[in-house]
């Protein structure tokens, strides 16, 4: 049995993120690929992990970078890409480093957090960190497209602490490993509005050997107004919200997400 508490340490994690049903239908991907169209390039895609946006927005014909904490994810990233025409290759880089800490020689029209890497920044200073460094990083006029999820009050007064749940289906990989994925809210930082958030993976192969995986992280959430306001503070002007990726309005559903389009303020 492994237990992991780093998103960067274990490689079997990574692994494994390719396959794992919800993410293979995410219906993000699309939204993300037009956004960035939209904006001619060049695109800044930050937590970008094994490319699951990424690849698709530089086969569409936008020239795109990838900035990622971990090793592993990128790894996988360059073997996938390795794997695509030389002209969708040569649109890429990618980048190891911290999306609290980063300076790019180049500026960007789009910056954009796909799939709430934002939400494993825990305090005001580091999400203020995050912001300026993209604004940074943006040109006069450049946009960022903020994803998290819309808090639902109803899950976050659960106390079903420790109970692992599960409503995926098993997936199967090349090797013929079969998984299944189950998570947990193992605690919750109430005053903070933190989720210690484990997902747990019961891996079996195919010599009937066993293991458990635990991928553990703190998720952060957001409400509405408070996000706006760190926007504001950090120099952007929200455009947009949206309540999912088929662009329905704020309040359209519940709960939903929050998908921030924000431009950079000028001055």
């Amino acid at each position: 049995m492994t237990q992991a508490g780093s998103y960067n340490e274990y490689m079997a994690i990574a692994e494994l993120y390719d396959y794992v049903v919800p993410y293979r239908e995410r219906q993000d991907v699309g939204f993300f690929v037009e956004a960035a169209k939209e904006s001619e390039g060049p695109v800044l895609e930050l937590g970008c992990g094994t490319g699951r946006v990424l690849i698709p927005t530089a086969r569409a014909g936008v020239e795109i970078t990838g900035l990622d904490l971990s090793t592993d994810m990128l790894g996988i990233c360059r073997k996938k890409l390795k794997t695509e025409p030389q002209e969708v290759q040569a649109r890429v880089r990618l980048v190891e480093g911290d999306m609290r800490h980063f300076e790019l020689a180049q500026k960007f029209l789009l910056v954009t957090l796909p799939f709430r890497p934002f939400q494993h920044l825990t305090t005001i200073d580091e999400q203020l960190a995050c912001l300026g460094c993209i604004h940074n990083a943006l040109a006069e006029g450049g946009r960022m497209i903020l994803d998290v999820f819309n808090p639902s009050m109803e899950a976050l007064t659960r106390t079903n602490f420790g109970e692992e749940m599960s409503e995926e289906p098993e997936f199967s990989l090349p090797d013929g490993r079969k998984v299944i994925r189950r998570h947990m809210v193992a605690s919750r930082d109430v005053p903070n509005q933190i989720n210690y958030v484990e997902l747990i993976h019961y891996v079996s192969y195919p010599d009937g050997r066993k293991e458990r995986l635990v991928q553990a992280f703190p998720m952060r959430y957001l409400f509405r107004f408070e996000a706006e306001h760190l926007l504001a503070r950090a120099g952007f002007e929200v455009e947009q919200l949206y309540s999912d990726y088929d662009k329905k309005p704020y309040g359209a559903k519940y709960p939903g997400e929050l998908i921030f389009v924000a431009r950079k303020s000028k001055g």
